[in-house]
């Protein structure tokens, strides 16, 4: 019974946010917002979600190694798998706007979450902690972020296609009931992958922060998947690469930031080798990026590799 309602909360994670977007999105379009902002603030609020709903229910239980865990878990699993599965599909062409702000911006979170976990290093403290002044400084970072997401698409603007002369009726009922379902099943499967991820994870000896990395990282990460694969078959490579690392700065800016901020965060010593990890990681996005503006077919198969012998370490750490 516990797997099936693990399995179900996974479902209802995916479905949930698969509805959230898509309500969302409509009601967007009706008032007429910029397909730009809607990209980069509605999509990659909805592909996040699942891991803002688990990361926030951990918090309020007080299982800090599976909202930790679960961020950067899924910010492994989307430099590495899901950009590698997308470059393997179809090699993904970066913007140098995005090798200019965004991916140093992701870099900045990975470094400034390795600051914020490091207390017995760097303050001869007890325990590695992130309290609520560290949580509220996170999304201070996030508001910056925010203000740069609203001036690229106030800019773009002018580049609008306004072919939408006579605005396509929607209806309202409909998608807000739509949005509201999604929110609902994001909230309700968040819950229950917690709750039975945990039992789990203590029937077969495994430490929360091992099911945080894996099982629940990767269960959250399926609609930035979805999103990613899909955009790399229809060869939309902004979207792929921008869903990734658009992601990544969310969840570790707003997600953890507004998690601290509910209740504290104890770290386990051991995470920070892979938060080390994922600042190598970016700074190869970062690298590979500038190489020849692409990430590549065999690159994106280096990625996986990575990702397979990652995953097998932990479990061996474990």
């Amino acid at each position: 019974m516990t797997y099936f309602l693990l399995l179900l909360g996974f479902a209802l994670l995916v479905k949930g946010a698969d509805f959230f977007v898509d309500g969302a999105s409509k009601i967007a379009r009706a008032l007429k917002v910029s397909p730009m902002l809607i990209g980069l603030t509605i999509v990659a609020f909805g592909t996040s979600a699942p891991e803002a709903s688990v990361s926030f229910i951990a918090a309020l239980e007080g299982v800090s190694n599976v909202a930790i865990g679960n961020v950067i878990g899924s910010n492994v699993f989307n430099t590495t798998l899901i950009l590698g599965i997308a470059a393997i599909l179809f090699p993904i062409t970066v913007q140098s706007e995005t090798i200019r702000k965004e991916i140093p911006f992701a870099l900045l979170g990975s470094v400034v979450l390795l600051v914020l976990t490091s207390d017995i290093r760097l303050q001869a403290g007890d325990t590695n902690l992130i309290s609520r002044t560290e949580g509220i400084i996170l999304l201070l970072f996030f508001v910056v972020f925010l203000y740069y997401l609203f001036e690229v698409a106030r800019s773009t603007r002018n580049q609008v296609d306004l072919d939408d002369s006579k605005p396509k009726e929607i209806s309202w009922i409909k998608n807000m009931s739509l949005t509201a379902a999604g929110l609902a099943g994001i909230i309700f499967g968040g819950s229950l992958i917690v709750d039975n991820s945990i039992e789990i994870a203590l029937s077969f000896g495994m430490s929360e922060t091992l099911v945080g990395l894996t099982i629940v990282a990767v269960g959250t990460s399926l609609p930035e998947l979805v999103t990613s694969v899909t955009a790399a078959l229809k060869k939309q490579n902004d979207i792929a690469l921008g869903n990734i690392i658009g992601s990544n700065i969310f969840n570790i800016f707003f997600i953890l930031g507004a998690s601290a901020v509910i209740h504290p965060l104890a770290v386990d010593p051991r995470i920070i080798f892979d938060v080390i990890l994922l600042i190598a990681l970016t700074l190869l996005i970062l690298v590979l990026s500038r190489t020849s503006y692409k990430v590549t077919r065999m690159e994106g198969v280096v990625l996986v590799i990575i990702y397979i012998v990652y995953t097998a370490f932990i479990i061996y750490r474990n």
